[in-house]
C-alpha cells in the first residue's frame, strides 16, 4: 500500500484519494478547502505522474483564453488537436482521445475548476453532460477536480441540485491544519519553535500550510511574519484581498460582514450586521453568510440561555482577525510592526481574543483533554449587560454539557504559567454567579482553566477544577 508519511496532516485525504483511484468504477472526486492550503500538493502527491490529463483554469480569463488554454494542455497529449469553439466540442475531443488509450485507469485532474466557469461559457452544462453522458458509463475514469472558490465547488459540485445531483462519488475537503499539525510541521522543516510560537503561528496564519512555506527557519516567528506581512514586498502584504476573492467571486459584501464582524468580539445578530454593513435582509445576505461559514470564516451560535432568533454570527478566522487587528491599521507603513507590538496593549488585547479562537476552533481536542469528548454538548458564549445596580458580566466559552454540567471556561493567553490574583478570582466568581442567577440554568458548573502553560499554585488556584494547556491540545 502506498505511504504517504511526508504529507504532514494529510495522511487520512491521502488514503482516501488512493483508495477511490485505485476503485473497480468509475470516480467522479471533488477536492475543496480555502486558498493555499494544499489541495493541488495533495493530488499531485497521490497522483504523481499517473495522470493521463491534467488542466488548471486560469484565473480572470474569458471563454477564448480558457480555451486556448485547453487546447495548449491537451496538444501535448496529441499533436494535431484544433482548438475547440466551446467545451461541449473541447470534452469531445477529450473522450475521442481517452478513447484511443490502452486498458486501466485514466486519471483526469482539473485543478482550479471553478475559473473554468467563465460568463456565458455554459462549462457547467458541457462538464455535466462529459459526466453523465460518458465518463460515468465506463469504468476506467477518475476524474478529480479542485478549486478553491468553496462556495461554486459547494453549490456546483458538492450541493449541485442540477445535472450534477448526487453524481460525484465522493468528496474531499482539505482542512488547515490543526494546532498539532503546525507543530508536526515546523519539526519537520527543522524549525525550532516552542509550543507557544507554533501557536503564535496558528493564530497568525491560521494552519494554512503555504504560509507556513514562506517562514524562514533561520528567523523568528516575529522576523518572519513581519517580513512576509508588513515588508513592503513582503510575498503575503496583499493576501486579504486575493483570499477573499478567490472564494467568492463577488466577495465585497463577504468582506463588508467580516468588516463589521472583526468590531464586535462576541459576535453580532443579523439585524445588527444589517444596520452596521447596510446590506439588504433578503436570500443573498443568508447566502453569504452561509458562504462565509462553509468557508470556516465565521460562525452562528445561540447564547447560553438565548432563543433561536438570538442566534449570533462570529468571525473565527485566525488570519482575517490578524489582518484587522494589525495589516488594515499599519497607517505608517512599520516594516517591523509586530516585533514593535510584542509588549503593547495591542498585542496583549489581539492575543487574548486570538488564543480564544485559537481554542474555539480545537474545541474537539479540548473536550478530549477534558474527558467529556463522548458527551454530547454544544459551545456557547453567554454575555449580562448588567443594570442600575450591578455591573454585567462575560464568559466567551461555555461547554454546555448533556450530562448536566457546563464547563465555565477561563482561556489565558500568558508567555509563563498563569498566576490567578485576588481581581482574577473575585471577577471569576462574579462571573458564576451572574450566569447562575441570571440564565436560571439548574446544571453544575465547573470552572476550566485553558492556558498555555498551566496554573501557578497560590491561595487561589484551588477553585479551578480543570486545567487544559498547549501540551494537552497538541497531543489531542
Amino acid at each position: 500500500m502506498a505511504k504517504f508519511d511526508k504529507l504532514i496532516g494529510r495522511e487520512q485525504e491521502a488514503r482516501m484519494l488512493n483508495e477511490y483511484i485505485n476503485s473497480d468504477k468509475s470516480e467522479f472526486i471533488a477536492i475543496y478547502g480555502r486558498r493555499r492550503v494544499g489541495k493541488t500538493y495533495l493530488i499531485r502527491n497521490v497522483v504523481g505522474d499517473r495522470a493521463c490529463f491534467s488542466l488548471t483554469g486560469m484565473e480572470n480569463a474569458g471563454l477564448k483564453e480558457q480555451l486556448t488554454n485547453f487546447y495548449i494542455t491537451f496538444r501535448k497529449k496529441k499533436s494535431d488537436a484544433s482548438i475547440p469553439s466551446s467545451w461541449l466540442e473541447a470534452f469531445d475531443q477529450l473522450e475521442s482521445w481517452i478513447e484511443t488509450l490502452r486498458k486501466g485507469k485514466k486519471i483526469i485532474v482539473v485543478d482550479e475548476l471553478p475559473w473554468l466557469d467563465t460568463v456565458r461559457s455554459s462549462f457547467v452544462a458541457a462538464f455535466e453532460h462529459f459526466w453523465n453522458d460518458w465518463a460515468s458509463a465506463r469504468n476506467d475514469i477518475k476524474l478529480i477536480v479542485c478549486g478553491s472558490a468553496t462556495s461554486w465547488m459547494t453549490d456546483n459540485i458538492i450541493n449541485n441540485r442540477g445535472g450534477l445531483h448526487n453524481r460525484k462519488t465522493h468528496q474531499i475537503y482539505v482542512a488547515p491544519f490543526t494546532l498539532a499539525e503546525s507543530k508536526q510541521y515546523f519539526k519537520a522543516y527543522g524549525f525550532r519553535y516552542g509550543d507557544k510560537d507554533v501557536a503564535e503561528c496558528h493564530m497568525v496564519m491560521g494552519g494554512v500550510a503555504y504560509y507556513y512555506s514562506l517562514m524562514l527557519p533561520t528567523e523568528s516567528v516575529a522576523q518572519n511574519i513581519d517580513r512576509l506581512f508588513f515588508h513592503s514586498n513582503g510575498e503575503l502584504s496583499n493576501e486579504f484581498e486575493n483570499l477573499y476573492r478567490s472564494l467568492f467571486k463577488k466577495s465585497g459584501d463577504h468582506i463588508r460582514i467580516v468588516t463589521a464582524l472583526a468590531s464586535k468580539n462576541r459576535g453580532l445578530t443579523r439585524k445588527q450586521l444589517i444596520e452596521i454593513t447596510t446590506l439588504n435582509n433578503n436570500n443573498k445576505l443568508t447566502k453569504n453568510l452561509d458562504e462565509l461559514e462553509k468557508c470556516g470564516f465565521i460562525r452562528s451560535y445561540t447564547p447560553f440561555d438565548g432563543a433561536k432568533r438570538d442566534v449570533l454570527f462570529q468571525l473565527i478566522d485566525s488570519y482575517t482577525l490578524f489582518y484587522f487587528h494589525f495589516i488594515k491599521g499599519n497607517n505608517y507603513h512599520d516594516e517591523q510592526l509586530w516585533t514593535h507590538s510584542l509588549n503593547s496593549a495591542r498585542y496583549r488585547a489581539w492575543g487574548g481574543y486570538a488564543f480564544e479562537m485559537l481554542c474555539l476552533n480545537h474545541i474537539m481536542q479540548i473536550k478530549k483533554a477534558l474527558g467529556i469528548s463522548g458527551i454530547q454538548s454544544r459551545v456557547c458564549s453567554w454575555i449580562w449587560k448588567g443594570d442600575e445596580e450591578n455591573q454585567g458580566a462575560q464568559i466567551d466559552l461555555l461547554i454546555d454539557r448533556a450530562d448536566q454540567t457546563v464547563n465555565v471556561c477561563e482561556i489565558k493567553f500568558a508567555r509563563a504559567e498563569y498566576r490567578i490574583t485576588k481581581s482574577d478570582y473575585e471577577n471569576i466568581e462574579n462571573k458564576i454567579e451572574t450566569l447562575l442567577q441570571h440564565s436560571k440554568t439548574k446544571k453544575s458548573l465547573m470552572l476550566t482553566l485553558i492556558t498555555c502553560f498551566g496554573l501557578s499554585v497560590n491561595q487561589y488556584s484551588g477553585r479551578v477544577q480543570n486545567q487544559v494547556t498547549l501540551a494537552d491540545i497538541m497531543n489531542n
